[in-house]
């Protein structure tokens, strides 16, 4: 069965179908690909997905405003979350199926030990799955679990907390992203799609049918039914004998032909069909065509990449750490060093500013350009001397204050 032989089924013996608000029983199919034929939404999709497959994951400790980098078996599989897909892989089916379905399940794989009462976890990979219907159902205890069926009919219930759920669209249902059945609701965006399919199939046809007809011929003589037709024959055999291009007609027959005049969907209109469509993502033409401003680029970030890379840190860090451990501070950060907007001159400037004021750790540094922390720099924060206690300026000035050379750094812990 492949990575399904992997998700061992931790399901209670006895269940009932959790409660939802609505009345309805929480059980949902999974499906959505009706929309995804039009090459539009590919595309729009595929903008978002490309840029995602960049993040970059790390296990970090906040100390502070200090951050840790921790090594262990959370970093190692966010490095390499199974044996067959690098991260980037692995990010762009999670979002894909994110997409597809307004949701998006991985199923971390563990070996558990007891440590003083105290039960770990060693992580052993993360599994992005796509059943094809979940059921939320609890047991005596009032513990969540979700119910996994697979289209190859292999079922899995597992708890709900062990679960990494990313949600699209989480409104109106309890549990899942998409509308009251944890469903895309794609009917307002497949009348736009059929519009632009009709406009598209209107302008192939007129195409096609001003190459069917390119003239007539008009006998200058009368003629019975039996000299029409053996008139269309011969013409249609001198069509097919033509290799030059022109047709040889005697001096009965006079050819004229048929001015084309293919009156093509104008421009504005395909474009306003375009920007509907992609509207529903949050991906502009400029975005899709590459040919995007700084300004444009810092829009498309923090209107539909940056939520995504919220809610998925928050989904990675809520699942993969136990309450005691996020107690101390630990959490997934997601690091998008090739999505910053910033310049590199820009980010150099609010660097320095905070760094002579010796209000950034080394690290956060780091940070700012995307890169990330190192473990050596922990806890080190430099500052420059060219700078006083504004209280002390006066002091200063007329000499009362201690001299100190100009322009050294200096450690402050």
């Amino acid at each position: 069965m492949g990575w399904l032989s992997k998700l061992l089924n931790r399901g209670p013996k006895e269940t009932t179908y959790a409660d939802m608000l609505s009345g309805y029983s929480p059980i949902f199919s999974q499906f959505g690909q009706d929309i995804y034929a039009s090459d539009v939404v590919q595309q729009a999709i595929g903008c978002i997905v490309r840029e995602m497959k960049k993040l970059r994951f790390m296990h970090v400790r906040g100390d502070g405003a200090d951050i840790i980098p921790v090594s262990g078996s959370v970093q190692k599989i966010l490095n390499n979350p199974n044996e067959l897909m690098t991260t980037s892989d692995f990010l762009e089916k999670v979002y894909w199926q994110l997409f597809f379905n307004y949701n998006a399940f991985i199923i971390p794989t563990y070996i558990t030990w007891t440590d003083g009462g105290v039960e770990k976890r060693n992580y052993t990979g993360l599994y992005p799955v796509a059943p094809s219907q979940v059921d939320f159902i609890e047991d005596a205890g009032n513990n969540l679990y979700i119910k996994m069926t697979f289209p190859n009919g292999y079922v899995t219930e597992l708890p709900y907390e062990d679960v990494i759920h990313l949600r699209y669209n989480y409104s109106v249902n309890e549990y899942m992203g998409g509308n009251d059945q944890g469903q895309p609701d794609n009917r307002a965006l497949l009348k736009t799609l059929e519009i632009n399919n009709d406009l598209l199939n209107g302008v192939s046809a007129a195409m096609k049918s001003s190459f069917n007809i390119n003239g007539v011929v008009k006998y200058k003589t009368l003629m019975d039914r039996g000299e029409t037709a053996e008139a269309i024959r011969e013409l249609e055999q001198k069509i097919k004998n033509n290799a030059s291009g022109f047709l040889p007609l005697d001096l009965s027959a006079e050819y004229i032909p048929i001015t084309r005049n293919i009156q093509m969907v104008d421009e504005k209109t395909l474009e306003f069909i375009d920007t509907k469509i992609l509207r529903n993502y949050g991906v502009s033409i400029a975005i899709m065509s590459g040919n995007y401003t700084k300004a444009e680029y810092e829009a498309f970030y923090q209107k539909t990449l940056e939520p995504l890379i919220i809610m998925t840190a928050q989904a990675f860090t809520k699942v993969l750490f136990t309450d005691r451990e996020k107690s101390f501070g630990n959490r997934v950060e997601i690091f998008p060093k090739e999505l910053i907007f910033l310049s590199t001159e820009q980010t150099i400037e609010v660097v320095k500013l905070l760094s002579d004021a010796g209000q950034m750790y080394d690290n956060e540094k780091r940070v700012a350009f995307g890169l990330m922390p190192m473990p050596e720099l922990v806890g080190r924060r430099t500052m420059s001397l060219n700078y006083i206690d504004a209280t002390k300026a006066n002091e200063y000035q007329i000499g009362k204050g201690e001299s100190k050379d100009e322009g050294t750094e200096g450690n402050q812990e």
